[in-house]
């Protein structure tokens, strides 16, 4: 068996390749791309009624549009009605950073972060008291969020749309890991 310099032998750690951990009711939709030789066409969902097929129960009653600028972190949004539905385009690069703040809840506490789009493409469901915030990794172009909500945005005293500071879970939580 080889052997390491004392250095390294210190340092020396195994990547750990466990199933990483989930929050209770978050789904992730693994979606299909389909691609010829003029581009790529992802079907996001299909909708009857406004439910969507592939997330029962979730109806869709708003969808939205967001432009992160390079580096750019944007944290931590909470609600106690609201369901998102997450989709960032294959050719960005997004960290999504979940924490589950709901009292009594089995995962109550857990954080969760995960890379969207980096050429995959799904959907990310994040149910209300599961706090959400994003950092676009791409150092020199912005990077895009397309969501589906189940409450319409107001500002009126109806308003869901709650924040808790940037570092409530550590600076760290948005640090590219260095594995």
């Amino acid at each position: 068996m080889t052997q390491f310099n004392d250095r390294a032998q210190e340092r020396y750690f195994v990547q750990d390749y466990r199933a990483k951990p989930r929050i209770e009711g978050v789904e992730v939709v693994d979606l299909r791309r389909f691609n010829d030789d003029g581009g790529s066409m992802t079907e996001l969902g299909r909708l009857e009624q406004g439910l969507h097929r592939d997330l029962p129960g979730f109806v869709v009653r708003q969808v939205n549009y967001s432009v992160l600028e390079p580096l750019a972190i944007k944290a931590f949004h909470l609600h106690k009605r609201q369901t998102d539905v997450w989709f960032v385009p294959p050719t960005d690069k997004v960290l999504l950073v979940l924490a589950d703040v709901r009292k009594g809840s089995p995962t109550e506490g857990q954080v969760v972060r995960m890379i969207l789009g980096d050429g995959n493409s799904r959907l990310v469901r994040i149910p209300p008291g599961v706090a959400h915030g994003c950092r676009n990794l791409r150092p020199a172009s912005t990077s895009q969020i397309l969501y589906f909500v189940d409450v319409q945005f107001s500002t009126d005293a109806q308003c869901d749309e709650g924040r808790i500071p940037w570092d409530h879970f550590g600076t760290d939580v948005w640090d590219v890991a260095r594995e």
